[in-house]
């Protein structure tokens, strides 16, 4: 990848601080490596990040919290590190607004793929049409902008609007939805989402964990919240039990 922007390391372990710094290095990144959290909030503000990197287990603050904060004024890829597996810790992190969550001990090409997926451009209109259901109304350098049931989608800017007000999505929840759009009303399986947002590290032979479906499931709740659905009636993002999600193509009012 080439000039991927700036990374920032919040890591009290001194071996994994200096293992992430390496990596990212390598894959071309400008890093800051901090050891506590207050300190990566200001590195984070002071550096407009392309990608942070944070341990769940910091001296000074809970890495969630330090999550919470960058959140309220960046929209930069988040990464959670930690040692902990239980489920529990991986929904907090993605609700909290992480667009992934990586255990201890993990491989630095694990790391490296993982964020050479999240970098990936926008995905390209596909070369045929878009279904009527979800209308290309307009084109920018080739990212065309999807309407339907009230949602629209800019993906060359990456931003999204609800009825006319905008919405501020993460990464992942934008890439999800941007997914659903391009197949309005039709079945999106939780390994096609899964793929949506990992990109070409997941391939259609790659295997797809629980975990890696439930984060799905988290990233589409929190869709649904900040489209203003009601969750127990959906009436734009609806659940296909046992195989995924579809986008519905015209308003049920």
């Amino acid at each position: 990848m080439s000039d991927p922007g700036v990374a920032v390391v919040i890591e009290d372990d001194p071996d994994v601080r200096h293992l992430m710094d390496a990596v990212l290095r390598q894959s071309g990144f400008e890093v800051y490596s901090v050891e506590e959290g207050r300190e990566g909030v200001k590195a984070a503000r002071g550096n407009d990040p392309t990608i942070v990197t944070l341990d769940v287990g910091l001296p000074d603050m809970d890495g969630y919290e330090v999550l919470r904060q960058i959140r309220q004024f960046s929209n930069c890829y988040i990464i959670m590190i930690t040692a902990l597996r239980d489920e529990i810790d991986m929904l907090t992190a993605l609700n909290s607004g992480a667009d992934d969550y990586l255990t201890k001990p993990f491989r630095p090409r694990e790391l490296r793929a993982r964020i050479t997926a999240m970098l990936r451009r926008p995905r390209p209109q596909m070369e045929q049409s878009p279904p009527a259901a979800a209308q290309a109304t307009g084109q920018a350098d080739g990212a065309a902008v999807l309407k339907c049931n009230g949602i629209t989608l800019f993906p060359q800017i990456r931003s999204a609007t609800v009825e006319g007000r905008e919405v501020n999505l993460t990464r992942s929840e934008f890439d999800l939805l941007h997914e659903l759009l391009l197949h309005a009303g039709t079945v999106r399986t939780k390994a096609d989402l899964v793929r949506a947002v990992r990109g070409e590290y997941y391939g259609e032979d790659t295997y797809i964990s629980e975990a890696d479906e439930r984060a799905v499931d988290v990233h589409i709740g929190n869709l649904r919240r900040k489209l203003g659905e009601d969750v127990k009636q959906p009436r734009r993002l609806l659940t296909v039990r046992g195989v995924g999600y579809r986008v519905v193509p015209g308003a049920r009012m």
